[in-house]
């Protein structure tokens, strides 16, 4: 193909010109572009005039030329994953198809087979708008190339992390959107990928984006307590420092502040405040050891650290015997530093480091030395889910994410090999972790030689027995079983295949009734499953087999036109159509709930909404409108624990909604209070800070004291949010309470 030189010279002006070279330049500083071999370079550099050229009439949001997007994917493909030069080019053209009037063959035809392979599959899905969920089926689409080849995905990681760092000019509703599909599966794939801190990186900035306050007061706590943490970390490293130099070893030791979102996470799960966390940052120490020496070296570290400072013994955590199932491998403990402070020491070589810090690509540099890939089982349980045909896009991506587990148990077979599960895993999950037709025909299942429930929780050290039966078979009380997309996907399956069979006699049934009324089959069965809103013909015939459909009664709602089926429009008052949408009005014309809330740029008023007891919202929360199948409107928060599955999966469903006016109306917020139990007065004090100093209603209020400790659950009348913000700091002051939250 010829390029337009002339015509793009053009259209970039001389500030595009700099800017872009300026990028250019420095992706060939990260690649070492010059030191890469005549093939490599030409390759990249052509890959840079095309896109250069292609993109010449785009602009990103911010105004800057297109072309310094893919150039920038490039640079974190190498610098923070390290991908080699196919990927680079690859990386350089991945918007080209989809974005240009360059075609899939024409790549193919400049680049090769290699090249073009990886840019076929980061080219986004087409014509979806038919599917339950195209963002589920390009999700899939895009997993898949996992088997084939992972750099797409590694690619596509980088590409979601550019996006975010350069997200602020996007209008609020799109970043929410962003931030709950990269919280959904970026994030989580990063994270299984070994990509760390990318993963630290993609959650901090879509904390940034949901959680603004709690993002900025944690960030400027940190700020604030900088000097004082970096004075503690200088007298906590320096007797090791000198410890580890009578060694000889080649080392490295330095502090490092823990992720913001990490602080936060650890605020909400263990209801503390941010000055009661003790391990705000942790100790890194890593040695430069040949290979077969880096056992023995990190254990000579940790006694050297043990020595010095006291440990806590069940803080031990040994992933260096058993390294986790993404590879990653680190000997971390907590010992009680200066001032009795507990601090996290992670003790690894270089090899592990760069393991831990770059992930996939680092593991696969190292393969030739460590024998085969880790991931290796984990790409066959995701081969296993992708030949599953009888699985649609939506189960595969449920069943995905279980695969992107972040906690891990060990269990072992009687004959004593080890089978890496989950956190939550069950006995029943095992039997499928061990092969489909061992958990297809799971009779019992021993754990440490006792016969347990087949939900039975499994933890690290069981040894678990299987026993079989040929006449045992898949339930459907067994998905509630089981954690793991393997066992929910052949469960499934197994399903499926029964209720196909058991549907058979009712699509006999079927056919001898059209045939009776002479209607033909192909022509008229999807009338019926449409009228009764069922999702495919296998579920009529599982219906009737069943008889929990009665065909004489459906067909009363037609009547039948030349061996047609017709719908029968039901006469009298009922049969006037309106949209599903609108809210019904009054007497006077006027809607019947409050205009207080915008959807999709107009009032809410002319439409049917609720909104959502899930998360409650109140007026001044950021939140969105959501479809629901009865074309109604459900208005979620963008907190809401939900909203991350339903922007992730069904993003086209959600419409921009927010608070315009606030007028006199009132909602019900619920709150979770923890504290210090003295007594009844506790009690006193909340209720008199609610009634009586902010002059709000009680609706509920529920507290249990346990060993000095009492949580309870306060209901509160308010009328928007910054009224639910006073109330929240009113009682966080008040004398024996510790932690206020939301729920």
């Amino acid at each position: 193909m010829t390029l337009p030189v002339e015509t793009t010279s053009r259209v970039y002006s001389e500030e595009d010109h700099r800017l872009i070279e300026s990028v250019w330049r420095r992706l060939k500083r990260a690649i070492r572009y010059h030191e890469l071999n005549e093939e490599d370079r030409q390759m990249i550099k052509r890959a840079y005039k095309l896109a250069y050229h292609a993109h010449a009439h785009q602009r990103r949001k911010s105004g800057e030329p297109y072309v310094t997007h893919p150039l920038e994917v490039a640079i974190i493909c190498k610098r923070e994953i390290g991908l080699g030069p196919t990927a680079i080019t690859a990386a350089i053209l991945h918007d080209i198809v989809e974005d240009t009037e360059v075609t899939s063959e024409e790549v193919h035809q400049l680049f090769g087979p290699r090249v073009g392979k990886i840019v076929d599959g980061l080219t986004k899905l087409d014509g979806l708008y038919n599917v339950e969920s195209p963002q589920a089926e390009n999700y899939k689409k895009v997993l898949s190339t996992l088997l084939d080849d992972v750099r797409v995905v590694l690619i596509k990681i980088a590409d979601r992390l550019h996006n975010l760092r350069t997200i602020d000019v996007m209008p609020q509703h799109k970043k929410l959107k962003i931030a709950a599909e990269t919280n959904f599966i970026y994030a989580p794939l990063a994270h299984r990928l070994g990509l760390y801190n990318i993963r630290t990186e993609l959650q901090d900035i879509c904390l940034k984006i949901t959680e603004p306050d709690n993002y900025e007061l944690i960030k400027r706590k940190l700020r604030e307590t900088k000097a004082e943490r970096e004075n503690y970390i200088r007298r906590f490293i320096r007797p090791i420092k000198k410890r580890l130099k009578e060694t000889g070893l080649k080392f490295e030791i330095f502090g490092r502040a823990k992720s913001i979102s990490s602080i936060l996470n650890k605020i909400k799960t263990k209801k503390v405040s941010f000055e009661e966390i003790y391990d705000l940052f942790a100790i890194r120490i890593i040695v430069d050891v040949p290979r077969e020496r880096e056992k023995s070296a990190c254990w000579e570290v940790y006694s050297i650290v043990t020595d010095v400072y006291r440990p806590i013994p069940e803080r031990l955590k040994d992933w260096i015997t058993t390294p986790k199932s993404n590879g990653y491998e680190s000997l971390h403990t907590t010992v009680i530093g200066p001032e009795g402070k507990y601090v996290e020491v992670q003790i690894r070589t270089t090899r592990m480091n760069e393991i831990a810090e770059k992930g996939f690509a680092a593991h696969w540099k190292y393969k030739g030395v460590s024998g085969d890939s880790v991931f290796d089982k984990w790409f066959d349980s995701i081969r296993e889910l992708l030949e599953n045909t009888n699985s649609n896009a939506l189960e595969f991506i449920t069943d995905f994410k279980t695969s992107l587990f972040r906690e891990e148990v060990y269990v072992y077979t009687p004959r004593g090999d080890m089978i890496v599960l989950p956190k939550g895993a069950t006995a029943l999950d095992f039997a499928f972790a061990i092969h489909s037709e061992v958990g297809y025909h799971a009779h019992s299942i021993k754990v440490n030689n006792r016969i347990v429930p087949m939900g039975y929780r499994l933890k690290s050290g069981d040894q678990v027995e299987v026993i079989t039966s040929r006449n045992q078979k898949p339930s459907e009380s067994w998905l509630n079983m089981v954690i793991t997309g393997k066992a929910r996907s052949k469960i499934r399956a197994a399903m499926k295949e029964e209720r196909k069979k058991l549907g058979e006699s009712g699509k006999e049934k079927l056919l001898r009734k059209f045939r009776k009324l002479k209607l033909d089959f192909e022509e008229n069965v999807d009338v019926l499953v449409k009228h009764l809103k069922l999702s495919s013909r296998a579920d009529l015939y599982y219906l009737l087999a069943q008889e929990k459909v009665d065909l004489n009664e459906v067909l009363k709602d037609f009547d039948i036109e030349h061996g047609s089926l017709k719908y029968r429009e039901p006469s009298g008052p009922a049969s006037e159509k309106k949209d599903a949408r609108r809210v019904t009005l009054s007497s006077n014309g006027e809607a019947l709930m409050p205009q207080t809330l915008y959807i999709d740029g107009e009032p809410a008023s002319k439409y049917k909404y609720t909104l959502a007891s899930c998360c409650n919202p109140v007026p001044g929360d950021n939140v969105f409108a959501y479809v629901t199948k009865n074309k109604e409107f459900k208005i979620h928060r963008y907190t809401c624990p939900n909203a991350t599955n339903m922007l992730a999966k069904f993003g086209y469903r959600a419409l921009k909604a927010e608070w315009h006016v606030v007028l006199d109306r009132e909602f019900v917020v619920d709150l979770q209070l923890n504290g210090i139990d003295d007594g009844p007065g506790v009690i006193q004090r909340i209720t008199n800070t609610i009634s009586n100093e902010l002059g709000l209603n009680i609706r509920s209020l529920n507290i249990e004291g346990r060993e000095g400790y009492f949580t309870g659950k306060l209901s509160v009348v308010v009328k928007n949010k910054d009224q639910l913000e006073v109330v929240m700091r009113k009682l966080s002051q008040v004398k024996g309470v510790t932690n206020v939250t939301r729920i």
